[in-house]
């Protein structure tokens, strides 16, 4: 099978969209929240997808359904130059695993921000140092699938590493699509009222907990929102951004980071980004979120 892919969907529309906004430059749009994983794992991803799990509850088509090197080719269609590897353990004892795959798979992927996560367990202090030393740039933890409290004492050290060390963890923190046990802005609140200096990035905006999220990022200056499938017509079906908070939105432009969850989505990539586009807070808002923010966030050159 060839590593380029045959059709690429949407990749004249994104080019568009990089054109409009002025995101033609070198450093091209920065994508925080893509999937990519061992594909014996990914496969058991898409399995959940399409038996419409508990933690989805709904029909969830995968668009990019193909082999690792063709979903390389579409981003780099896209004009993405620099993305994540994340990927989440749902059990003790995977975390480590996934990491050493994860490091291999950003020494061998141009462009790939080297990626790691963790699971309250013995010994996660341990292997999350490790990966801080090896170069991770940033960590994926996922509270509603790992089914943990963010605030288990088997992670305070991790929380204090990564607050020191400054390297940025996405967290799946919010309620949507469907609760978990642990979700919902809470526990993260307890969380950073302990380490305010904790590089949150909340992914999906928090969905549902939109409001509640974005007060704590006006109240700590190193919290983050991701905009993954935030504001697509699929997600305003059944969690939509309240319009009330627009301002806000645009108050917080700086530390608004583009996120998709390539491949994973039941749509085409462009369609991200133009329910980005369509909220009307203008060209800088976007090069900021689709680029700047990441840049600046991560150390990475070609700033338009």
């Amino acid at each position: 099978m060839s590593d380029q892919p045959e059709t690429p969907v949407g990749a004249a529309e994104v080019a568009r969209f990089r054109e409009r906004h002025g995101l033609d430059g070198p450093g091209g749009l920065i994508d925080v929240h893509t999937h990519f994983m061992p594909e014996r794992v990914l496969a058991k991803v898409w399995e959940y997808f399409d038996a419409a799990g508990p933690l989805t509850g709904m029909a969830w088509p995968i668009t990019y359904r193909e082999e690792e090197g063709q979903r390389l080719a579409r981003l780099r269609e896209f004009g993405v130059r620099s993305f994540t590897s994340m990927l989440y353990p749902h059990k003790a004892g995977m975390a480590e695993w996934l990491n050493g795959w994860a490091a291999d798979f950003a020494r061998r992927t141009p462009g790939c921000l080297h990626t790691s996560t963790f699971f309250p367990e013995p010994g996660v202090d341990r292997y999350v140092r490790e990966a801080v030393e090896a170069g991770t740039r940033v960590f994926k933890a996922h509270v509603q699938v790992g089914a943990y409290d963010p605030n288990d004492e088997l992670l305070e050290p991790v929380w204090g590493l990564l607050a020191e060390a400054g390297v940025p963890v996405v967290m799946h923190c919010g309620s949507g699509p469907a609760p978990g046990k642990h979700t919902g802005p809470e526990p993260v609140a307890r969380l950073l009222a302990r380490h305010p200096r904790l590089p949150v990035i909340v992914a999906h905006m928090g969905m549902p907990e939109y409001t509640d999220f974005l007060d704590l990022a006006e109240r700590y200056g190193e919290v983050r929102l991701d905009t993954t499938m935030a504001f697509t017509d699929f997600t305003e079906g059944f969690s939509p951004f309240p319009r009330a908070e627009l301002s806000r939105l645009a108050g917080l432009g700086d530390r608004i980071l583009l996120g998709t969850d390539f491949p994973n989505i039941p749509y085409p990539y462009v369609h991200q980004l133009e329910a980005l586009e369509r909220l009307g807070l203008g060209s800088a808002w976007l090069r900021a979120v689709c680029h700047g923010n990441g840049a600046r966030l991560f150390g990475l050159d070609g700033t338009p």
